[in-house]
């Protein structure tokens, strides 16, 4: 009898442990079916930058992806992983570097949607001698790699001065990757200029939402040393690099837009809107949104247009009109509806909000049931004036009282100003 219980008893419990296996799969399976089949409605099928693609005769299905995947992005679906929230990927590896077969690559761009990339060397430099892109511009938004892209890029930048220059590297973005370099290029003893089109410090994650969770990895960066984190808010992070421009004495020149590149006589002449300066090198670390989109409306100069919302606490009891139908735009207008006394208008010129995220789709049909935003589809905006905006639909034109108007159109991509330097740039479809 003894002999029996001691056979039987492991077996039973390896039955249970594999019945209990079976089941929890199933279920991960059956969430995993019911997100993909969402976001095949929603059309958020495609990722925006680098992205996993896993090879279905490789893959074992062990689901290490979906575990190490911070933003639940990955899935399991007959037994195999699949991207299966496309939008909210973005591009870490950690998928990647969890399979524990090797059944996923990263890659840019798909097959029916290719991704513009500029070529660079293994120093980030361009076709252009003298020109090297670094961060997210080039494809790479993580924090971490950006910061490290930016280094290695003024590494070779310090060995190349000219006296005739006004500097011997201009950099273009405040970001992670233009504070890195910029960092450096103190370090280095370099003559330097970083230009940021912004107000404020903070790149790509100033547009992000407001206690939005980024995820970055430790991190070396020059005169600072080791800053050790993996989750850290946008608040935060941008609290960071104004730390880290205090601590250091960096200097960067604010609300000045780049707007042309030229070579001559082995220097780079940099247009800005504040002037045109002459260097050796220019380092582009500059997000892939670029120059936000203009509505092209009359009056669109006037101070109380902007193009993101940072703190909507200081629109607090204003007419507040947003101009947009994607996720920033309905982020923009929750964010201003929360402020007590904030009355709220949204505009789009489309018929319904297309490929915008299930839960802000949501939200937004509940503030509108509840009216807390009047939403107002086909409409244009005709004028602005300083105490109201004139609005546009089918023809017939309606003036409301406003104080703030946020355009949330997206951006205009700088693909355009790197071609017209003479940069080489690459569409990748599914590519390495």
């Amino acid at each position: 009898m003894q002999e029996l219980v001691y056979f039987v008893f492991p077996a039973l419990t390896l039955a249970v442990a594999a019945s209990l296996y079976r089941r929890a799969r199933k279920a991960r399976e059956a969430s995993s079916v019911a997100i993909w089949s969402e976001t095949q409605t929603t059309g958020l099928t495609e990722p925006a930058s680098l992205h996993p693609v896993l090879d279905p005769s490789v893959c074992v299905g062990a689901g290490s992806c979906v575990i190490d995947c911070p933003e639940q992005a990955m899935g399991i679906i007959d037994g195999k992983g699949i991207l299966i929230n496309p939008s909210v990927c973005i591009g870490h590896g950690a998928c990647a570097a969890a399979c524990p077969v090797g059944a996923i690559r990263l890659v840019f761009g798909t097959a029916r949607r290719g991704m513009e990339i500029p070529a660079v060397d293994p120093h980030f430099e361009t076709n252009v001698r003298g020109i090297f892109i670094a961060g997210e511009l080039g494809g790479m938004g993580l924090i971490r790699k950006a910061v490290d892209q930016g280094k290695q890029a003024m590494q070779t930048i310090a060995k190349r001065r000219d006296a005739r220059a006004d500097f011997d590297v201009i950099i273009v973005g405040a970001g992670p990757a233009g504070i890195a370099a910029t960092l450096a290029a103190k370090q280095a003893g370099l003559r330097y200029m970083t230009i940021e089109q912004e107000t404020t410090l903070g790149g790509t994650a100033l547009h992000y939402p407001r206690r939005k969770i980024v995820m970055t990895a430790p991190m070396d960066l020059p005169l600072v040393g080791k800053v050790a984190m993996r989750e850290i808010s946008k608040e935060s992070l941008i609290e960071l690099w104004h730390d880290v421009m205090a601590k250091t004495g960096i200097e960067i020149s604010f609300a000045t837009r780049l707007e042309k590149l030229e070579s001559a006589s082995g220097l780079i002449r940099v247009h800005t809107d504040k002037g045109i300066f002459a260097t050796a090198n220019v380092l582009l670390a500059i997000g892939r949104r670029g120059t936000p989109r203009r509505l092209g409306a009359a009056g669109e100069e006037l101070a109380k247009v902007l193009y993101r919302l940072i703190e909507p606490e200081q629109f607090r009891g204003a007419n507040a009109l947003v101009v947009g139908g994607g996720d920033s735009a309905l982020e923009a207008a929750l964010a201003l509806a929360d402020e007590p006394g904030t009355q709220v208008t949204l505009v789009y010129r489309g018929e319904t909000f297309g490929r915008v995220k299930p839960p802000n789709r949501e939200r937004m049909e509940a503030a509108c049931s509840a009216g807390r935003i009047d939403v107002r589809m086909k409409t244009e905006v005709l004028h602005i004036a300083a105490d109201h905006v004139t609005l546009m639909r089918e023809g017939q034109q309606t003036d409301i009282p406003n104080e703030v108007l946020i355009v949330c159109a997206g951006g205009i991509l700088p693909m355009s100003l790197l071609k017209d330097a003479g940069i080489r740039v690459e569409t990748r479809h599914g590519e390495d």
